[in-house]
């Protein structure tokens, strides 16, 4: 390969040698998932792509190339005339598409007939999935993980931003698939949760920030989180973890429900309705109560009744599958105050000093720092 080549062709490792990265595919691949700070600039928009798709598989692709040649030159002015005015002679923007072919390859040509020295990304987003994939298959075993697990409404969260804030590693799995796992774990606002492939990015961007000489504290977490599904080798690495459970008071369990579910009372039919997807785990009378109490917006009791009829009596059950969760140390969080957070942390460090919370072999820290 020529000089000339290397130099608008680059792989994925030399990705952080430019100024700015161009996602030049179309919207909708966008909002699927993208490289970390990529700006979007289409070369085609949503439909004009999937005419052109259209065009090419069912008429020829001579008239497809010619028809999409016209729609990028003008989407490529667009962006020459509005987003990209800004930038100096010295810019050096990375652009791709989806594996580093025409689109990526039109963007990069015009960008340096003008004269910035703009970089193609072999593969591109393909590659950079791939690598994606390879990183949560290799990355979970280099860290030493410390699970905090406890009954719904225990404070496992409200511990863990504790313990990020007293400089800890912190894994806050709920807060990169917004969503809090349970039925009615959606996140506040309607907020969608992120695709897997979104989901999966930013796992590893969290992961290659550790230090693996450190532990890494995360929340106890089923293999799913609503709709987004944790990497095979993370949750193993999580259920060989040593585990700590928090001990929480019932009061507090039922003000920190409030607190962060409290905002489902603010549409109370919408929350009557959310409440059918406990159809089957519990008799149709309970049910319709629960509804009831929804329409009422009398959230206290409600939230009561799901801790006592269907929260803790799943956990008992979790406790007969799972013996290492009766035999773990328990640390009592006694409130949601600082204070009472501060001393739960504190008896965590204590405990993660200890011999019974070394790690075990499968889940040891690596001897070198994860790429």
């Amino acid at each position: 390969m020529a000089a000339k080549d290397k130099d608008r062709i680059v792989p994925l490792e030399r990705m952080d040698e430019f100024d700015a990265i161009i996602d030049a595919r179309s919207p909708a691949e966008f909002l699927e998932d993208h490289i970390p700070g990529a700006i979007n600039l289409p070369v085609l928009d949503d439909t004009e792509r999937r005419i052109i798709g259209t065009i090419y598989k069912q008429r020829s692709a001579f008239e497809a190339r010619r028809l999409g040649a016209a729609w990028v030159a003008k989407n490529l002015a667009r962006h020459l005339q509005e987003r990209l005015q800004q930038y100096p002679p010295s810019w050096r923007p990375l652009v791709y598409c989806w594996r580093g072919g025409q689109r990526s390859g039109a963007f990069v040509t015009w960008l340096r007939m003008i004269g910035w020295s703009a970089a193609q990304l072999a593969g591109g987003y393909k590659t950079y999935r791939r690598w994606v994939l390879e990183r949560l298959a290799e990355l979970p075993a280099h860290f030493s993980w410390r699970v905090i697990a406890g009954p719904t409404g225990s404070g496992k969260t409200r511990v863990l931003q504790a313990l990020e804030l007293r400089g800890h590693q912190v894994l806050d799995l709920e807060a990169l698939a917004r969503h809090r796992g349970s039925i009615l774990g959606a996140w506040p606002g309607g907020e969608a949760q992120p695709t897997q492939k979104a989901f999966d990015t930013a796992l590893v961007a969290a992961l290659r920030r550790f230090d693996p000489f450190r532990p890494v504290f995360v929340e106890a977490e089923s293999k799913r989180i609503g709709l987004v599904q944790l990497p095979e080798v993370l949750h193993e690495a999580m259920r060989l973890a040593p585990m700590i459970v928090l001990d929480t008071p019932q009061e507090c369990r039922l003000q920190l429900l409030l607190e962060d579910y409290g905002w489902l009372g603010d549409e109370p039919a919408a929350l009557a309705r959310r409440l059918e997807r406990f159809k089957g785990f519990v008799p149709n009378e309970t049910l319709r109560r629960w509804q009831e109490l929804a329409l009422r917006r009398d959230l206290a009791t409600l939230f009561a009744e799901l801790i006592a009829r269907h929260y803790d009596p799943l956990y008992r059950r979790s406790l007969a599958r799972h013996p290492e969760l009766v035999q773990a140390p328990r640390v009592r969080l006694t409130g949601l105050d600082t204070a009472a957070l501060e001393a739960a942390c504190g008896e965590i460090e204590a405990w993660g000093s200890a011999s019974e919370l070394l790690p075990r072999p499968s889940s040891a820290a690596a001897s070198a720092r994860p790429p």
